[in-house]
């Protein structure tokens, strides 16, 4: 991954032993995870119908447990550069640009 988020369902907890952990960090989703990705899975049913999204969904309060956020630590850096920069009032760009290459 070179940026950006991704949730894996990872119901059996085999995910770990298989990504690089140099490079990504595994999280356990908060409550604005969670709601967005319950959404989006259930945009996914209605558009697919798809089985496996209806039984996530009809289990959510068990099912979403099996999830894992998979977070690419340069991308983290670069998130937190703009959150910082934007608290401090600093340029956005340069605060990138110097996460980006740090």
């Amino acid at each position: 991954m070179s940026g950006g988020v991704a949730y894996v369902y990872d119901p059996d907890g085999e995910l770990p032993a298989n990504l690089n952990s140099e490079m990504v960090e595994l999280e356990t989703l908060d409550e604005d995870d969670a709601d967005w990705l319950h959404g989006t899975i259930q945009v996914h049913v209605d558009a697919t119908d798809s089985a496996v999204g209806q039984r996530i969904l009809s289990d959510w309060s068990g099912q979403q447990r099996h999830f894992v956020k998979v977070m690419p630590r340069d991308y983290k850096r670069v998130l937190q550069a703009i959150a910082l920069a934007e608290r401090d009032g600093v340029d956005v760009d340069k605060a990138i640009m110097a996460a980006a290459h740090g």
